[in-house]
């Protein structure tokens, strides 16, 4: 809504009671009518007074230095949050995405939600996407027409039972992916940290869970639908959880689909199987290190084997030589799922101020023995 109020008087007090950051497009409009219709049931002040804005956190500041950050803030992943802005009295952020790796260390220091609603059905309809891409041989297929070959065409793999998905990472995202193959008639399996957790609450039989070890020798498809988590003490590490020794047992033309976060299945990986025959297809709406990765593919020198990897990979799938798919990360551009961004944003928002300001009703950690 770019509300714009007085400036302030001096001292230390936040023009904005709150301020949204990286709001692009389609979604800069919803917040504006989400709090709006907030406002109207009570549910937020009428005096509140709110800045939405396409900058990042870092250059918001640089163009505006005078500025104090009010004490609750909301943020997409390209935001980088000033040193001292945790320090003191404790800080609530929202981060309008589906993940929260970016804010992951600051849980014990903010109150950090997430989006963990709005974009489950678009992501997973992305994977089934990709899915039917890969599996049709569609690069191959719209290539030849050209020509209106037809002799030589590969043959696409049917999808049916006699075919097992594995979706790894069946929390809200992963058991709506989990549903869309079982409703395509794959045969489909799930791997998860969290099995005991989740068989309780999906109620006995609804997810069939396995090993890692059965499901990478098991799948014909692969559907990696983890939230990415970098710490190392964490029984959710997961970077580079698909490494060559892991994906080298996997079973010979293996369709490999990542719709979460690249750094889990890291893209050197990937090309070398897919080299080698143990991967037949591959879709990609994620890369590792994306906000390099867009420097590399923009020209500027930026080192690293699997951004490196990155880039070829994404020139195959251009040139349609391969059966390779890729896209910047739109799984979550849906005309549902934008506005279902904004309508959690302000309803983290309103839970905030309820809260007196102390808490989400909702925050990191999420996964405990208790709450999943």
């Amino acid at each position: 809504m770019n509300r714009i109020t007085p400036k302030c008087n001096g001292g230390a007090k936040s023009c904005y009671d709150v301020m949204h950051f990286e709001a692009l497009g389609a979604e800069a409009s919803h917040l504006e009518k989400e709090t709006a219709a907030a406002i109207k049931r009570n549910e937020l002040s009428s005096n509140l007074t709110c800045l939405i804005t396409q900058e990042s956190v870092q250059d918001y500041l640089k163009a505006h230095p005078e500025t104090v950050l009010p004490s609750i803030i909301t943020t997409k992943t390209h935001s980088v949050l000033p040193i001292g802005y945790i320090s003191g009295k404790r800080k609530s952020i929202i981060t309008r995405s589906a993940g929260y790796d970016h804010l992951e260390h600051l849980a014990e220091t903010a109150n950090i939600a997430s989006l963990r609603e709005y974009c489950v059905n678009a992501v997973a309809q992305t994977g089934m996407k990709f899915l039917y891409a890969a599996a049709g041989q569609l690069n191959q297929y719209t290539r030849e027409t050209e020509s209106f070959e037809r002799k030589s065409t590969a043959a696409f793999m049917e999808l049916g039972k006699h075919r097992t998905l594995t979706v790894f990472g069946v929390g809200k995202i992963g058991k709506r992916i989990y549903e869309l193959a079982e409703a395509n008639g794959l045969t489909v399996q799930g791997v998860d940290i969290r099995e005991k957790e989740l068989s309780a609450q999906y109620s006995g039989s609804e997810v069939h869970f396995v090993s890692k070890e059965e499901a990478i020798s098991t799948s014909d498809v692969i559907v990696n639908a983890m939230n990415l988590t970098r710490n190392r003490e964490s029984r959710f590490f997961n970077v580079g959880y698909f490494n060559k020794e892991y994906m080298a047992q996997a079973k010979k033309g293996l369709i490999f689909i990542n719709v979460t976060r690249g750094e889990i299945a890291p893209e050197s990986v990937l090309l070398e199987c897919y080299q080698s025959g143990i991967i037949a297809g591959i879709g990609l709406d994620v890369f590792s290190m994306e906000s390099d990765f867009a420097k590399l593919l923009n020209g500027e020198q930026v080192g690293g084997i699997d951004l490196l990897a990155a880039r070829t990979l994404v020139k195959m799938a251009i040139e349609r030589c391969c059966n390779i798919y890729v896209q910047p990360h739109q799984g979550f551009h849906s005309d549902v799922a934008v506005r279902a961004k904004a309508v959690e944003s302000i309803r983290h928002l309103s839970a905030w101020y309820a809260n007196g300001g102390k808490c989400f009703n909702e925050q990191l950690p999420y996964y405990s023995n208790k709450r999943i």
